[in-house]
């Protein structure tokens, strides 16, 4: 079962005991944060929850699927993201 944002913002406000506006554009600033400190190559790391990190791809060879050609992928970037300790455990 997968949960979307607006599901995501009242069940947070009703736990936080705060408006769903508020924890809307909590949610916007902490995703701008995110974005601003992945294209500046900042790692953010939430202790025992997550880690966020922008990762870099070499350049390669591959193949086009519909023609076969070998084709030449340039080198590009990646966010990679890792579940903390706390995160993992709540999977069980």
């Amino acid at each position: 079962m997968a949960k979307n944002r607006s599901e995501l913002v009242a069940e947070v406000a009703a736990k936080a005991d705060t408006s769903q506006a508020a924890v809307n554009s909590v949610l916007d600033a902490l995703f701008d944060v995110f974005a601003e400190s992945v294209a500046k190559d900042e790692k953010i790391s939430i202790p025992g929850w997550l880690a966020v990190e922008r990762t870099s791809r070499a350049a390669r060879t591959g193949r086009n699927p519909q023609t076969g050609e070998t084709i030449q992928i340039a080198a590009g970037h990646g966010v990679k993201l890792t579940a903390g300790s706390k995160l993992k455990a709540s999977a069980k």
